[in-house]
C-alpha cells in the first residue's frame, strides 16, 4: 500500500520562458530544429535562422484554454441535464519588453513588407516601420511561437529541466498601445489568439530533460 504523501515540490514550476518566433508564417512539425542530446533547445532555435528571439519579456508568458459549452435542459430536471462542447479558443499572452520595431510588426500583425530601409528621402538608410491601413481581402498574418521555459522535475547538477510550449499558428488578435512616457518603459502587450492545423492541433508542450553535463552556468 502507496503512504501519503502531502506532494512533490519538484512538480512546482517557477520562472518565465523564452520567446521564439517562426518568421516565415504558419508553423510544421518539420520546420522545428531537432534537439541535440546535450544543448537546451534555447540554444538550438538561437542557431536556426528561421527563428527570431523577441528578447525580453514581461510577466510571463500564460497560455489560456476557452473551451465553451452547450446546455440541454429538460422539464424534470431544474439544472441543465446535459453539456456539450460546441467550441474550442487557446489565446497565448505575453508582453515584449524590447520595443524593438521587429517586435512592433509582430505584434500588429502585419507582413514583413511593411518594414524597410530606404534608399532616398528624409530617413534613407534607417530602419522604418510603414503604419499602413492595409487593403480588402489582405490575409492575417500568422506566425509559429516555441517558448522555452523551466520545467517540473529534480533537476541534479549537470541538468536542466525544460518545458517547450509550440504553437502552430498564432495571429496577434488585440489592440497594441505605443507609448513614450517619463516613468514607465515602452511594452507591447500582446495576446495571440491560436489556430488548429489542417489535423486539428494547436501544437504541442514537451518537457525535456538535457543531458547531463551541459546545464547553462555550469562546467561541462
Amino acid at each position: 500500500m502507496a503512504n501519503y504523501t502531502r506532494g512533490t515540490s519538484a512538480n512546482i514550476i517557477v520562472g518565465a520562458a523564452a520567446l521564439f518566433t517562426f518568421e516565415a508564417g504558419e508553423m510544421t512539425d518539420a520546420d522545428l530544429p531537432t534537439a541535440v542530446t546535450g544543448t537546451d533547445y534555447k540554444t538550438t532555435l538561437t542557431n536556426d535562422a528561421d527563428f527570431r528571439n523577441v528578447g525580453y519579456t514581461s510577466n510571463g508568458l500564460e497560455l489560456q484554454f476557452q473551451p465553451d459549452f452547450g446546455e440541454v435542459s429538460v422539464d424534470q430536471v431544474l439544472d441543465v441535464a446535459k453539456l456539450y462542447k460546441q467550441g474550442m479558443q487557446v489565446n497565448l499572452n505575453t508582453s515584449f519588453a524590447e520595443a524593438t520595431l521587429e517586435n512592433l510588426l509582430l505584434a500588429i500583425a502585419r507582413p514583413d513588407t511593411d518594414a524597410s530601409v530606404p534608399v532616398d528621402g528624409a530617413f534613407a538608410g534607417e530602419d522604418v516601420l510603414n503604419l499602413s491601413a492595409g487593403e480588402l481581402g489582405e490575409c492575417p498574418v500568422e506566425r509559429g511561437l516555441v517558448a522555452v521555459g523551466p520545467g517540473s522535475g529534480v533537476c541534479e547538477p549537470g541538468n536542466a529541466i525544460e518545458r517547450i510550449y509550440v504553437a502552430y499558428r498564432a495571429l496577434s488578435i488585440e489592440s497594441v498601445t505605443v507609448s513614450a512616457k517619463r516613468d514607465e518603459a515602452t511594452m507591447f502587450e500582446v495576446s495571440f489568439r491560436l489556430l488548429p492545423n489542417d489535423s486539428g492541433s494547436y501544437g504541442k508542450i514537451v518537457d525535456r530533460t538535457v543531458a547531463a553535463g551541459n546545464k547553462p552556468g555550469l562546467p561541462s
